[in-house]
């Protein structure tokens, strides 16, 4: 079993995520983004692209959500996104935010 410690990653990374995908794992089937908002950063895009689709969890901290859909995604709580749709993320907290997307291809999605 190989361990990949994305929360070091993510933090460590420009632009506060990590995506375990493809190089950690070898499949094109399916991906995980594990991402960390600053105190009140905003701005960060969630679009899955042509074929995919993703679940997006607030696992700390509550998030605004503007865009294809609006509203306030509180801890713990998920929303489903699919295609071309975009969803801008922004931490409306005073401490750090983390959510974790899971995705993968749609149905008859795209290939690569």
């Amino acid at each position: 079993m190989k361990k990949i410690d994305v929360c070091n990653r993510a933090v460590s990374s420009e632009n506060g995520e990590y995506v375990l995908g493809l190089e950690d794992t070898g499949s094109h089937a399916c991906y995980l983004i594990y991402g960390v908002l600053k105190p009140r950063e905003k701005g960060r895009a969630i679009k899955p692209g042509k074929g995919h689709e993703e679940i997006v969890l607030a696992m700390q901290g509550d998030l605004f959500l503007s865009g294809d859909m609006t509203g306030r995604l509180e801890q713990g709580h998920a929303f489903h996104i699919a295609g071309e749709k975009t969803i801008y993320l922004e931490n409306v907290g005073n401490m750090e935010a983390v959510y974790i997307i899971s995705g993968g291809h749609s149905a008859h999605g795209h290939h690569h």
